[in-house]
Parts: C-alpha cells; structure tokens; sequence
C-alpha cells in the first residue's frame, strides 16, 4: 500500500485515480494541493512584488520592506504587456506559472522568436534578472568560480534543512566537476 506521494508533477487534476485517493483521505500528498495554490504558484510573485498592492491589502510595512528587498519585481506575461515585455526580455527572467525544476524557465536574452511566440501564448511570468551568488572552489588544483543556490526546505513554519548548490550554466546541476550539493553553514547572530 502506497500512503504517500512525493508529487513532482502538481497539476493535481492530472491523474484521476491519484485525485480520488486524495478526496478519500487514503494518500498524504506532498507538496499537498492547497500549500502549492498558496505558495508554488509563481503568480503570487507578481504580489508579493508590488509594494503598492501590499500596502493597500493592510501588509505591515516592515514586511512590505522586506519582500522588496528580496523579491524580485514580477508580472504575468499577457499578450496586453508583451511588447513592453519584449522590448525589456533582455533584463527579464521567465517563468511557466505552474512549473517546476527550471522546466520551459528562460533568461530572455537567449530566448529564439519561436520560444518568444510561446511564452506569449500564455501561462507565463517575467521577472527582473537576478543574477546568483558565486563561490570560488578548487577543482583538482586548479580555482573556479561556480554559481550558488541557497534553499531551505520547511515544515511547520521551521527551517528543517538548508542546503546549497553549486553548478555552472544556466541552471542547477549535478553534473557540473565539483558542483553539486555543498554545506551550509550557519554562524550565531
């Protein structure tokens, strides 16, 4: 008997039999259904950026503050904003809404028209360019500098696990020599 699902594709609907043992209360499914509306979905970005929108629903300025100051300002790509859009790809990071794992994730200064036409069809964000941290390591002998990717994996409101990753290109891997997971270490305030 399976009780949970690690679920990797989150378009719930997509698997009737996976659906129905959810309803009935027979699997844990993880990430559960109504955390990814509320957190995953990366729309709630294009929120989470505006300051103004924040100030109006009653958000403390304090966390106003600190969701500017990390998060990176984003819309949802509609074919109303896509000459703007295209005019600034350059600058621009784009995202499917409800992807996952850097799937169909473009920075638009590498995008090809045909890939372009697509992220105007819809279902897309663009966010401002934010290039990573590095960290320079030694790779047999020689020194390198690799790009750096902080996550930290929660539960119940608590950090359970921070990790870091280390690649080169346009987005996490572990094939990259001497990439891969790398420590966190964490220093008293």
């Amino acid at each position: 008997m399976i009780d949970l699902v690690y679920n990797r594709l989150t378009d719930f609907a997509e698997s009737a039999v996976l659906r129905s043992a959810f309803e009935a209360d027979a699997v844990v499914l993880t990430p559960h259904p109504r955390a990814h509306a509320l957190y995953a979905d990366k729309c709630n970005l294009v929120l989470f950026s505006d300051g103004e929108v924040l100030t109006r629903l009653g958000v403390p300025p304090e966390h106003v503050a600190t969701l500017a100051s990390g998060a990176p300002r984003t819309v949802e790509v509609k074919p109303t904003n896509a000459a703007t859009l295209g005019g600034e790809r350059r600058t621009l990071f784009f995202k499917p809404a409800a992807g996952f794992g850097s799937r169909a994730a473009y920075r638009g200064d590498k995008l090809s028209s045909r890939v372009w036409d697509s992220i105007v069809g819809g279902g897309y964000v663009a966010q401002a360019l934010g290039l990573p941290s590095e960290r320079r390591v030694s790779i047999d002998g020689a020194e390198s500098d690799l790009k750096l990717d902080i996550r930290a994996y929660t539960y119940a409101d608590r950090i359970q696990l921070t990790t870091a990753h280390l690649y080169r290109g346009q987005m996490t891997n572990f094939r990259t020599p001497g990439g891969g997971f790398a420590p966190v270490f964490l220093l008293p305030s």
